[in-house]
């Protein structure tokens, strides 16, 4: 089991803290902070230079943390709160599907992240 919720805290971790470093840095084909705040300001996510600073810190934070099964609760926190503002924002109005722009991306994470921190890291974890 805890090689099985390892694999799963690795996957969702280190992909969000990819989002993360995609929004602050321009990391992994991202556009980095400014961009992604104007972006976010083109769609009416004001202001946008703000919620993408908070959102790339939640995600990259948030993720490095799940990954190593650091402090959870908190972990899950941070990976939670920009999915569902992403899903408020963006995603809700295209309904379920990803392929439509929808809220099934968001979901998938949110369910991982939450589940892990109810059941723990498992026995590779730091914390």
């Amino acid at each position: 089991m805890s090689l099985g919720l390892l694999i799963i805290r690795l996957a969702v971790g280190l992909t969000l803290a990819g989002h993360g470093a995609q929004k602050l840095f321009g990391w992994f084909g991202g556009f980095g902070l400014k961009a992604t705040g104007s972006w976010m300001d083109s769609m009416g996510i004001r202001p946008g230079l703000v919620v993408a600073l908070l959102a790339g810190l939640a995600e990259l934070t948030g993720g490095l943390l799940f990954s190593l099964g650091l402090g959870l609760p908190l972990a899950a926190t941070l990976i939670v709160l920009p999915m569902l503002g992403a899903i408020a924002a963006v995603h809700i109005r295209h309904g379920y599907w990803v392929r439509q722009n929808g809220i099934e991306y968001n979901v998938i994470i949110i369910a991982a992240a939450v589940g892990i921190a109810l059941v723990g890291a498992g026995d590779y974890a730091v914390g």
